[in-house]
């Protein structure tokens, strides 16, 4: 046995002989794997915008430049065609199907509106949840007294019916 066939002895076992003739390939690379992960950056992928003018809202990778960049557009949602780096996206689990690679904006544009895109990612939790901080953020001082005093009475009104389900 040369060295190389003691570090890895799974690769020469490539083929297992399964009982009744059956033939079973052992994944004998990472590559080849399961992998759990399934947002991948590709071209159609519907990614959120983390920084720069158009924080907050989505846009579709159009074309992946290398392994730092990639050309994006989001001409439903105000975010004009252009280079943007990963580490400002982040990818959700949303993608437009058979979106061709480097499409112009106005078959991004069809392509994103057949498939409702935009209306699926204000259905979604996460652009809920986005929402409703952003409400927060931005309600005044009376504001935030009137909630204190609804989740105050809410509070009260499920101790009550606690204690009476308990008697």
């Amino acid at each position: 046995m040369t060295k190389s066939s003691l570090s890895y002895p799974i690769i020469l076992l490539s083929r297992l002989v399964v009982s009744y003739g059956q033939v079973l390939t052992v994944l004998c690379c990472p590559q080849a794997l399961e992998s759990n992960f399934d947002r991948f950056v590709e071209v159609g992928r519907v990614v959120l915008l983390k920084a720069g003018p158009q924080a907050g809202h989505i846009a579709v990778i159009a074309e992946v430049i290398d392994h730092n960049r990639a050309i994006i557009d989001g001409p439903t949602t105000g975010v004009p065609r252009q280079s943007f780096p990963y580490r400002h996206l982040t990818l959700t689990p949303l993608k437009v199907k058979a979106l061709p690679r480097n499409a112009g904006t106005g078959t991004v544009k069809k392509y994103v509106e057949k498939e409702g895109i935009v209306e699926k990612w204000d259905s979604s939790a996460w652009a809920k949840k986005r929402a409703a901080t952003e409400k927060r953020r931005t309600l005044n001082d009376f504001e935030r007294f009137q909630v204190l005093l609804l989740k105050k009475a809410r509070r009260d009104r499920v101790r009550k019916v606690v204690k009476s389900s308990k008697a």
